[in-house]
């Protein structure tokens, strides 16, 4: 699919190429092959278009325009008169649907439609739709040509309708959108009816270069290589299939990367594909600017452009994805709030005339209810599958319908669901394990303690969901398990002796001698402690071909040496200063020994100096000051009534400003994006990395776990997530029948 890309052939443009005339003879078509399949692909009920929706009702219009081309097409140059009757026929049976409000236009229907009447009127041949309806139409069309209201993104429009209507006759307007392939707006069915008006040689050498691609019929957008290959990645992406065709992704993309730098305007002049480009490239690491999309960004731009003037919602739904998805720096979101709030407003208003309606209209509550810093891949994929997939969902109407087949087949549903299913079964195996592992290990005899095993699984399943990570999910959901437990144990469950005993143990690290406890419950959890690190560093030894294991004894010893600090704090009460608290409390929050293991499990070879370095160590503060705000803001009412500090307490205490506890709030939560967005840029960075990316992602793939369970309130802490849990966990992914038709 990404090697040979499929576009629907287009009736309604391939008639307009099928009208041009010779250079050499006004009497005889320039491409005879279009006038030929013309008279080959008329569906039984005298119609021409989409195979595969001629009997849908929302593309009734579209339906109607395309056999109206067709037959001017075929009455220019005096055959098919079969066909032609049988078209007719069509027309009218269906006229009532011209005027109805309810079935979706194509766009320029308006001026379209009514300028291919009067040049039916021109061949003598009568449209079967009543004088009234006719001249109405026609009526409309002229007041709205003749409106005083101008823009640049008016002008676009009307050549970009040109084949409808005879008023522009000066190229210099019409040139200013020629592109560098000779076409304007790549519509063959507009640079055919500019070439017929002009004769302009670029026009010709556009659409002679069809021909060398397409035997007989035309798409209705060409080239259009760029936008169809972007759209099959993104699919693989967004149903979590994509790990299985690496290689042809990166040979898709660094093709994309050469078209980004040269400025191809198949990339560039397209809004669309631009945004597409723009925020896979960065997903994957290129070093792409955003320059090509500033002439969209702000809204004036947007208005500008063909997209703007046709409130185009796929263009603005992929600008807002583009912006949500830029690290470096704000420019570009603050650039783009506006597409924000076009969204909103788009669907307080939205006018659903078609499954592809829905389907859109679902879409944008999706991009702006799961922002892509606090949305979960799996959860992503599972909304994507069972929102399913038909024709119409895959069908894009703009001067006429048109589908890429291999964006969304029923083939790549099925094996996206089949893999979801199929990891779903190994979660479960999975689950089964570390729930024999806690009784093992008598951790539910720990009566202070959460009992958080689904949730750490989960944050890990959802994430690190792929068969070959059982490894690294496992390591974190243990890690979790036991972080969880260990707060615990210093927040309500020891007493200083035993806090000092435990992380005595971890210090003397003696794997010889009998240790030496003061309590049961030191001794559940050290004895569990020590089986897992060594059972990770064992593991560990395997991806890395060198020993971890003092590593992750030392992660978790700078977890309990904070976690007694704090302990310190609350007892004896010493207000700390909120360097002093931060510097400690991103050690606290407890991420370190459910990452940092993880990653020597999830493939690649770290070395010594790789997770000694400031890169490694920047990407473990950033995300872990990012949970402790958000953790603190949601978590600040319940510790101050029991006499806990966190970071907006000591904020209020220390503040020189006299702010209001909601400003602080608000203060803290701007600190968070920025580390979010730090770490987020420091993830994407290619340049200069000595971590693997594969490694990086596990930091942000927790940044991401942290915003959505923080971001109403304590989600770890109170059970509003579990439906979430349940349905990546447990639930198997069932396609509906219809969705696959």
């Amino acid at each position: 699919m990404l090697e040979k890309v499929e576009l629907s052939v287009s009736a309604y443009d391939t008639s307009w190429v099928a009208m041009v005339p010779s250079p050499s003879s006004q009497n005889a078509p320039l491409f005879p092959q279009c006038l030929n399949w013309l008279l080959e692909n008329q569906h039984e009920d005298g119609s021409w278009g989409l195979d595969d929706t001629h009997n849908h009702l929302s593309l009734k219009k579209d339906m109607l325009s395309s056999t109206l081309a067709c037959i001017l097409a075929l009455k220019k140059w005096g055959t098919g008169e079969r066909q032609i009757s049988k078209g007719l026929e069509f027309i009218e049976l269906h006229s009532a649907s011209v005027t109805d409000e309810t079935i979706q236009k194509p766009t320029g229907f308006d001026i379209i439609f009514p300028g291919m009447i009067e040049y039916a009127r021109d061949l003598n041949l009568v449209i079967p739709l009543g004088s009234e309806v006719v001249d109405a139409m026609i009526q409309k069309r002229d007041l709205d040509l003749t409106s005083e209201s101008f823009s640049k993104g008016r002008e676009a429009y009307l050549v970009y309708v040109l084949e409808g209507t005879r008023k522009i006759e000066d190229w210099d307007l019409v040139g200013k959108h020629q592109r560098k392939n000779g076409s304007l707006f790549d519509s063959p069915a507009t640079t055919a009816a500019a070439f017929t008006r002009f004769r302009n040689d670029g026009c010709l050498r556009y659409l002679s270069s069809l021909f060398q691609k397409f035997e007989a019929a035309v798409p209705t957008v060409y080239p259009f290589d760029q936008y169809a290959r972007l759209s099959i990645i993104d699919t693989l992406e967004s149903l979590g299939i994509d790990r299985d065709f690496k290689n042809e992704i990166r040979s898709v993309l660094d093709e994309t990367y050469r078209c980004w730098l040269r400025g191809d305007e198949e990339i560039c002049l397209d809004l669309v594909t631009c945004a597409l480009a723009f925020r896979l490239l960065i997903a994957h690491g290129y070093d792409v600017s955003y320059d090509p999309l500033k002439p969209f960004a702000e809204e004036s731009g947007f208005s500008n452009t063909l997209e703007g003037y046709l409130k185009n919602t796929v263009s603005v739904l992929e600008l807002f994805k583009a912006a949500q998805s830029y690290p470096h720096g704000t420019a570009l979101k603050e650039q783009c709030l506006w597409t924000k709030q076009y969204l909103e407003m788009e669907l307080s208003d939205w006018p659903v005339t078609s499954v592809r309606d829905k389907y859109l209209k679902k879409e944008v509550e999706d991009a702006l209810a799961f922002p892509p810093y606090a949305s979960l891949e799996r959860l992503d994929h599972r909304r994507k599958l069972l929102r399913g997939f038909c024709v119409e969902n895959n069908t894009t109407v703009m001067k006429t319908s048109y589908c890429f087949p291999d964006v969304c087949n029923s083939d790549i549903l099925k094996l996206a669901a089949e893999d979801f299913n199929f990891c779903q079964s190994i979660h479960g195996e999975e689950m089964k394990h570390l729930d024999r592992w806690i009784v093992e290990n008598r951790l539910q005899e720990l009566k202070f303690a959460r009992q958080k095993l689904a949730y750490c699984y989960f944050s890990g399943a959802a994430t690190l969901f792929s068969p070959e990570l059982s490894d690294a999910r496992i390591s974190w959901a243990k890690g979790g398990v036991l972080t969880t437990v260990i707060d615990d144990f210093f927040d309500v469950g020891a007493s200083k002796e035993e806090m000092e005993n435990l992380i005595h143990l971890v210090e003397k690290w003696d794997l010889s001698s009998v240790p030496k406890y003061c309590s049961e419950q030191v001794e559940i959890i050290f004895s569990v402690l020590r089986d897992t690190i060594l059972e990770t560093g064992e593991k560990a030894f395997t991806y890395q071909g060198r020993g971890v294991t003092q590593h992750i004894v030392k992660i978790w010893l700078d977890l309990l040496k904070s976690m007694l600090r704090e302990a310190e704090w609350s007892s004896e009460k010493p207000t700390p200063s909120l360097e002093d608290y931060m510097e400690n409390a991103y050690i606290s929050f407890a991420l370190g020994p459910i990452v940092l293991p993880a990653t020597y499990l999830i493939g690649p070879p770290m070395s010594e100096e790789t997770v000694g370095s400031h890169e490694y160590n920047q990407l473990y503060k950033l995300m872990s000051t990012m949970g402790r705000l958000l953790n603190d803001i949601q978590g600040f009412k319940r510790e101050s009534a029991q006499g806990k500090l966190n970071a907006v307490s000591l904020h209020m205490i220390h503040d020189q400003d006299n702010r209001s506890k909601e400003e602080i709030i608000e203060c803290i939560k701007s600190l968070a994006e920025r580390k979010r967005e730090e770490l987020q840029k420091l993830v994407l960075e290619e340049k200069g990395s000595v971590v693997p990316r594969e490694c990086k992602e596990a930091f942000l793939k927790m940044s991401k776990v942290l915003n959505l369970f923080y971001r109403k309130d304590d989600g770890f802490t109170s059970q509003d997530l579990m439906s979430v849990v349940k349905s990546v966990m447990y639930e198997p992914v069932t396609l509906q029948d219809e969705s696959l038709t």
